[in-house]
């Protein structure tokens, strides 16, 4: 019964000190849990804090962000519209442009057919060869008086030139006469080697010497012409050609009196020529200017007595304004005298006029 009531005792004790352990287990996790829960309570308040501040931030994010954006389309809007107005300029200054470009086009095409006309022209003898005198009619024609020229005159040989200049003894009348000796001259551009272009500046240099040999024949008639003519070349690049490399042709038609011209020193002779002609005309009125010297030397002489004579007319003028001032200037001293001699009778000063301030001046 000890023994028994001894292992009672024992359970009995485990029993309350398990008890115990359940208690103080319980204790503590009761106050665990209102640990936990006073601990979930703040974590709430926390979380609605950073849920507000999150809340509150990301409402500022998405004012800035639309703040932004709004900035960002306006300044895309300014630079679109920038960008529309600079691409319409673009294209208003590429359509300008593209209209001179078509323009430009156009006068190209028109030079090329020109280019092709005057190659046409050039490539037909009788054409070419009035290509030349519409050259030499228009610089003529410019330059000259009218009568001191003929075109397609008629000599007493029966040759015609071209052109000629009715120039006084001496020299005489001088013939011109356009020649293009064209085919010679594009041999001796177009040739391939050394050998072809010997062949054709020998070619080129004998078509110019057989051109100055006709004009002398032909326009150069003693008592009726000059002792000289001129051969007219309606290219400066041929005419450069022949005095650059063709001396000896250039001094044989010097030699043979003919000399060879371009559009632009014909220009320089015939204006030459104008002052001849000037000249000329100077001598034939020489009597009719001396004779109008002469009356303008009498017109002089009578200008100046009549000047003469307005001068004296001044002289006496003048002396005549000199008297009528010297008497003015009498009257007003003579005036001056009277008002001083008034004063003094209203000053009471004694009556009688002082002979002494009444002495008459001299006599004007």
């Amino acid at each position: 019964m000890t023994g028994l009531d001894a292992n009672t005792l024992i359970v009995l004790g485990a029993v309350a000190f398990l008890a115990l352990i359940v208690l103080v287990v319980t204790l503590r996790t009761a106050r665990g849990q209102t640990e936990i829960n006073t601990r979930l309570s703040g974590l709430a308040e926390r979380q609605d804090g950073i849920r507000d501040s999150l809340s509150t931030r990301l409402q500022d994010q998405e004012r800035a962000i639309s703040e932004r954006l709004e900035g960002v389309s306006r300044r895309v809007g300014a630079s679109l519209e920038t960008s529309t107005e600079k691409t319409g300029e673009s294209l208003q200054q590429i359509r300008e442009r593209l209209a001179v470009m078509d323009r430009a086009q156009k006068k190209i095409t028109d030079l090329s057919e020109q280019m092709v006309g005057l190659e046409n022209i050039l490539a037909n003898k009788q054409a070419r060869g009035a290509f030349g005198e519409i050259q030499l009619h228009d610089l003529v024609e410019s330059i000259m008086p009218p009568g001191a020229f003929a075109f397609q005159a008629t000599l007493t040989n029966g040759k015609r030139a071209d052109c000629l200049l009715k120039l006084p003894n001496p020299p005489g009348p001088i013939a011109i006469d356009a020649k293009f000796p064209l085919e010679s001259w594009q041999r001796l551009q177009n040739a391939a080697d050394e050998r072809e272009r010997n062949e054709a500046a020998r070619g080129f240099s004998a078509d110019v010497l057989k051109h100055v040999r006709d004009i002398r024949e032909k326009y150069i008639v003693p008592g009726e012409t000059g002792d000289a003519a001129l051969m007219f070349l309606p290219s400066e690049s041929v005419y450069a050609e022949l005095h650059a490399n063709f001396a000896n042709a250039v001094e044989q038609s010097f030699r043979e009196k003919v000399y060879i011209v371009s559009p632009t020193t014909l220009w320089a002779t015939l204006n030459t020529v104008r002052a001849v002609f000037r000249d000329v005309r100077m001598r034939e009125q020489a009597h009719l200017i001396q004779k109008e010297v002469e009356t303008m030397m009498t017109d002089v002489g009578r200008l100046d007595d009549r000047v003469g004579k307005l001068a004296s007319h001044f002289d006496q003028a003048r002396r005549d304004i000199d008297q009528i001032q010297t008497s003015s200037r009498k009257i007003a001293s003579r005036g001056e005298k009277i008002s001083e001699l008034d004063l003094e009778d209203e000053d009471g000063a004694a009556g009688g006029p002082s002979p002494g301030r009444l002495s008459a001046p001299p006599a004007g």
